[in-house]
């Protein structure tokens, strides 16, 4: 199963943000970072529970630095990895 890089981004006074440069559009935002991380592999996974065509290239995070919008985009970011929940994982 494919682990997709995520950007973790946090403002002072709000939450937690998960966006995944791969997948645009799956977001996840928790008050916790540990839940931030679990709301994220679950809203991967609920996103391709559904997915029409191919799922998305999880490029490496190597791959990723090559590109001039990911080193924007996670300047003041925490890059992790993650991977789509077992909840929804096989529905696909």
């Amino acid at each position: 199963m494919a682990y997709y890089i995520a950007l973790i981004h946090k403002e002072p006074d709000s939450g937690y943000g998960v966006s995944f440069p791969d997948v645009p559009g799956v977001t996840a935002v928790a008050d916790t970072l540990d839940e931030a991380m679990r709301e994220a592999s679950n809203a991967l996974a609920f996103a391709f529970e559904d997915w029409i065509g191919d799922r998305p290239r999880s490029r490496s995070l190597d791959e990723l630095r090559l590109d001039p919008g990911f080193r924007e985009w996670s300047a003041d970011a925490v890059v992790a990895a993650v991977q789509p929940s077992a909840d929804f994982a096989d529905a696909a």
